[in-house]
């Protein structure tokens, strides 16, 4: 038999979506959690193994340490605003379980593999990159010595052992939905613009794209694009129906998921009879024929990385698309009923003052169903993250959110500092959705479903509480700075 494993998704900030499946790991807006997709692999593959997805289900730290007494090997996967948080606990826990092993995996080890091992003593070993076969081959009793993709301290010295090779047959695989069958309540999960409730898997891994910002290709699944077969992946999307009749709607949370326009086209063609409503990540270079095809296989709604509206930043951070191709895409989603919930950045590399206001236009101009904004955090591992270091951008203690895990803007640049840059973040909601044509969209959704009409209450609420305090936070920080500065 294997370690009887638990594999961890760690309770942290409130509302904080931070890992196993967030690509921005913060405390969002609105209460909103993705599927622990990446612990899901391994947790399939191990007689006895439990995945623990602690923050939707509001597990507390205290209970998360009583289940884990039960356990032998613990994997944990982490993020780097989680981190400090996330080693207090496997701390607890090892001290509640002394004999229990424990393997820290995720885009932040991965990058900085020496140091969260000096970090936390008590982590046994962290696994790099893709960690799927690592973790489930120590839990069958493999040495750490001949683990590939792993790094451990051993007599005070750090041992690296080779990469492992990316993963290729995706087929052989587990499917995700029979973990989240088993572990997981899909009542749970919840995000403001999908269908509740809904259930998230991937159809690939890696993203071709050279995004500056990205936090996976560059750290955890890599760049090389790899696919399942669409039979497979039609073969499980079979199986859910049957899993979860009330589920409303299905997302393919793929770093991209319609990139290979043939591939899409033909897995719309296997969609298409099952009669699901589902929902995927796109890029702007989509084409219409492609488009028509995923809205008549049931696509609902797009997430697109709008990113910014100013087209030297897109060159910037080498987005691989235009200003003009991002308006005729949003155009072909409008014509063929395709919902689109849009993306932007506000601090990516070239941000002014003008540019910020060129974005908010660019939005509006788009007039997508819903947006969402987030201020440019440079994560390590990322090829911003060396741009922000090498320019001397990065601000401060480098801190990426407050003390309830909000996002901070920790990159400045001449002439725009970073307050400025989280307040934009506020402006942009407020100009975007107090317009008209958003107050008119909203009240219409809410009038015509009861079940909208509630949830758009609570989540406005949550929204206007947050807001009202992030607002008096960038406000004491200009006050504080404002303060110094007539001290000097």
């Amino acid at each position: 038999m294997p370690l009887r494993t638990l594999f961890l998704n760690p309770p942290s900030f409130e509302n904080f979506d931070g890992g196993a499946g967030s690509r921005w790991p913060a405390t969002r807006e609105i209460e909103s959690y993705w599927y622990p997709v990446w612990l899901a692999y391994p947790a399939g593959m191990l007689e006895g193994a439990r995945l623990l997805d602690a923050p939707p289900h509001y597990i507390s730290a205290e209970q998360t340490i009583e289940i884990a007494k039960d356990y032998e090997f613990l994997v944990l996967f982490t993020s780097t605003p989680g981190f400090p948080g996330d080693i207090g606990l496997a701390r607890a826990i090892k001290a509640a379980n002394p004999k229990i092993k424990i393997a820290f995996v995720g885009p932040h080890v991965s990058v900085l593999p020496e140091k969260s091992l000096r970090d936390c003593p008590v982590i046994d070993f962290v696994a790099r990159k893709e960690f799927d076969y690592a973790v489930v081959d120590y839990a069958k009793g493999k040495p750490l010595e001949e683990i590939a993709g792993i790094s451990f301290l051993k007599d005070g010295k750090v041992v690296h052992n080779p990469d492992a090779p990316q993963i290729q047959d995706l087929d052989a695989l587990p499917h995700v939905t029979d973990v989240y069958k088993r572990d997981l309540d899909v009542t749970r999960y919840n995000v403001p613009f999908l269908l509740n409730p809904y259930v998230s898997l991937y159809t690939t891994r890696g993203c071709p794209a050279q995004c500056t910002f990205c936090l996976w290709p560059q750290t955890l699944s890599g760049h090389p694009w790899r696919k399942r077969s669409t039979d497979d992946v039609a073969a499980e999307m079979a199986k859910v129906k049957a899993y979860w009749p009330e589920v409303k709607e299905f997302f393919f949370d793929d770093d991209t998921f319609n990139i290979q326009k043939a591939r899409t086209i033909e897995l719309c063609a296997k969609l298409k009879p099952l009669c699901l409503t589902w929902s995927c990540t796109s890029r702007v270079t989509t084409d219409f024929e492609t488009l028509r095809a995923m809205k008549e296989a049931g696509c609902r709604l797009l997430i697109v990385g709008y990113e910014s509206g100013d087209q030297q930043i897109l060159k910037n951070i080498k987005k691989g698309a235009t200003i003009e191709r991002a308006r005729q895409f949003t155009k072909d989603c409008h014509k063929l009923g395709l919902v689109v919930h849009g993306d932007f950045i506000m601090g990516l590399p070239g941000e002014t003052r003008e540019t910020i206001n060129n974005t908010i236009a660019f939005a509006k101009e788009l007039d997508v169903e819903t947006i969402q904004v987030s201020v440019a955090h440079a994560y390590p591992g990322t090829e911003l993250y060396d741009y922000a270091v090498k320019n001397g951008f990065i601000v401060g203690d480098n801190k990426m959110v407050d003390e309830g895990g909000h996002q901070l803007a920790h990159i400045e640049y001449p002439g725009l500092p970073a307050d400025e840059i989280l307040s934009a973040v506020h402006r942009f909601y407020d100009e975007y959705y107090f317009r008209p044509k958003a107050v008119f969209r909203i009240l219409k959704k809410a009038a015509f479903d009861s079940n909208d009409r509630k949830r758009l209450y609570r989540e406005a609420k949550t929204f206007l509480k947050l807001r009202s305090a992030r607002n008096k936070m960038v406000k004491k920080h200009s006050d504080d700075a404002a303060a110094e500065l007539v001290k000097a």
